[in-house]
């Protein structure tokens, strides 16, 4: 069994949802991410759907959390404790919505398509590069856009290129 957290449970457990009414968002410590949070969370406000935000970890993409938390010996506390306080700063204390944040390891589109399963949209940010090459999506954003078993929403930066 894991532990829970301030944000919500955090585990590879599935959430058992039996009326689909839940929204996937997968998160790193991206800006895109945190605009892809945003707008699940408004999102989920809006249906009145739970909201599960995904961490999938690999050892060679962990240096981007590392930057802000000294390391644990074990790689996912240090992507669950990144976890939490990034979901506390989007999120803040008073959620409108159900929030249950999970840690797995794995690469991030396979982690997204699997979480998405049972779930009625996945939401992920896009890191695609600007101008001529901004028509082109990030390989994980591509990824679950064609391989999904829901609905896909990639959110694009709010900042212009």
């Amino acid at each position: 069994m894991h532990e829970p957290s301030a944000s919500g449970r955090t585990g590879t457990e599935q959430p058992c949802d039996p009326d689909g009414n839940r929204i996937v968002v997968g998160v790193d410590a991206s800006e895109e991410s945190r605009g892809a949070l945003r707008w699940a969370l408004r999102y989920a406000e809006l249906v009145g759907a739970r909201l599960e935000v995904v961490h999938a970890w690999h050892l060679a993409d962990e240096h981007a959390w590392l930057q802000s938390l000294p390391p644990p010996a074990n790689p996912t506390d240090v992507a669950r404790k990144a976890l939490a306080v990034m979901v506390d700063e989007v999120m803040g204390p008073n959620r409108a919505v159900h929030v249950h944040t999970d840690v797995r390891e794995g690469h991030a589109a396979h982690v997204l398509t699997e979480a998405a399963r049972g779930a009625s949209v996945l939401v992920v940010g896009s890191r695609g590069f600007g101008g001529f090459d901004g028509l082109l999506l990030g390989s994980v954003s591509a990824h679950c856009a064609a391989h999904a078993p829901c609905s896909v929403m990639i959110v694009r930066s709010d900042e212009a290129p």
